[in-house]
């Protein structure tokens, strides 16, 4: 789920003199335009990002880590998703990170401010590029588990790469699905056949929902979400078996590597706030998911006799302050007993250290806008990955050594807190928070 408004507009803004300084009026171009000085000063924005401004970091895991697109089905009821997978090959890491310029334009959309913000959001970050290598082959000879992962409300499939690159080093596919019940901030289909040979996208962005409104919209997009997850899983394991695909993105990575590359018993969901809902309510209707991962969810758009209807395993990593009375108390409604339930937070973190946008900006801004908390970024993400690292190999019975992090799904760490965070808010949460 993307930060609350008002902050993501001064996060997009303060890239901008973080990148490279210049004066606020300079954002305005009717003011100050001068061609030649905004040129170089747009020229000077590319360069600090091409050096490394948004410091997203590798997967930690023995396997360098392939990237590709996969869209099935041309229409927006097309399942499109971006796949983590561990490859043969060491080399560049050359995946770009937001790969369309549209995708900053539905950033800036999704905010309510001009299309201005986004262009320059593209100028800075639109070449920057993950740990991974685009279009690599896959490592054959071994069945991999799979994780089908969902983003949360105005992101899209590509900015949870820090967890999507980690999983895979560390011997997953994972499948991050972007959403198409306009929940994402910008995605894109084709209007038909002809379109897409042809690549000719159709761009859709964030719908916009009054209060009202979202108190019923939301708890249907939940429920589409879902449905989403268990499509993409449903192709991948049809593509396992050797059925025949089209990637409709006309892609260099050829589908068929993946048949008899998937372990069908040790299938997980994972999402990130309403991704994190997304993934609980996954596990409710699709019991092909042996255990699910929360991470920070907003489960406002779950009903309230959800926890009923699971038996997975289910672990829910929290950051400090995001969770409010409602959410807790919804929450606590899963742990029934008989059922393998865990739950951290990790001391020092905010809703955004879960998303890659937290890498993006210096410590100083990144805590004034909340992408950052008080720990180190690098920090979260590393005990996030490792917590759920050790979950997943005990609930998916793996024969691998992340037992080593058992520990830390207890909360035993100076940097977790065991259970719920210390000082959940009793404030009513807010429906795009």
């Amino acid at each position: 789920m993307a930060p609350p408004k008002l902050q993501m507009l001064f996060y997009l803004c303060c890239c901008l003199s973080l990148a490279h300084p210049f004066s606020w009026q300079d954002l305005n171009p009717v003011a100050s335009f001068k061609p030649s000085v905004w040129l170089y000063k747009i020229q000077a924005l590319m360069m600090a990002a091409s050096f490394g401004h948004a410091k997203i970091p590798k997967g930690h895991g023995p396997y360098p880590v392939g990237c590709t697109d996969l869209m099935v089905g041309y229409t927006n009821e097309s399942t499109f998703l971006r796949l983590y997978y561990p490859s043969e090959v060491h080399g560049h890491s050359d995946t770009i990170w937001i790969p369309n310029k549209q995708y900053f334009g539905g950033l800036a959309k999704f905010l309510g401010t001009k299309d201005f913000l986004g262009t320059m959001l593209w100028y800075i970050y639109g070449s920057t590029k993950i740990s991974a290598k685009w279009n690599a082959p896959l490592r054959t000879g071994k069945k991999y588990p799979l994780i089908v992962f969902s983003h949360g409300l105005g992101a899209f499939r590509t900015i949870y790469a820090a967890i999507g690159t980690d999983l895979a080093s560390h011997g997953f596919l994972v499948a991050a699905v972007e959403h198409r019940d306009g929940s994402a901030s910008a995605t894109y289909y084709f209007e038909d056949q002809h379109a897409a040979e042809l690549g000719n996208k159709t761009w859709l962005y964030f719908k916009t929902l009054t209060w009202e409104e979202g108190k019923i919209i939301r708890k249907q997009q939940v429920q589409q979400r879902a449905k989403e997850c268990s499509r993409a899983l449903s192709l991948i394991l049809d593509i396992d078996q050797g059925k025949p695909v089209k990637n409709e993105l006309g892609l260099d990575f050829d589908v068929k590597q993946l048949k008899d590359s998937i372990d069908r018993d040790k299938i997980a969901v994972v999402g990130h706030s309403f991704g994190g809902a997304t993934a609980i309510q996954a596990l409710s209707e699709d019991h092909r998911f042996r255990c699910g991962i929360a991470l920070d969810a907003w489960m406002f758009p779950l009903s309230d006799d959800l926890y009923s209807k699971i038996t997975q395993p289910l672990f829910f990593i929290n950051s400090e302050r995001f969770q409010t009375y409602n959410d807790t108390k919804k929450i606590k409604t899963f742990f029934l007993p008989g059922t393998e339930r865990k739950i951290i937070a990790i001391r020092g973190s905010v809703h955004q250290n879960f998303a890659d946008f937290t890498f993006a900006t210096g410590k100083i801004l990144g805590q004034k806008l909340t992408l950052k908390g008080n720990l180190d970024s690098n920090v979260v993400m590393d005990l996030n990955n490792k917590a759920s690292l050790a979950f997943l190999q005990k609930y998916l019975g793996l024969e691998k050594d992340f037992d080593q992090w058992d520990p830390l799904m207890e909360g035993d760490d100076v940097n977790l807190i065991p259970g719920f965070p210390l000082d959940t808010t009793t404030t009513q949460a807010s429906m795009d928070k």
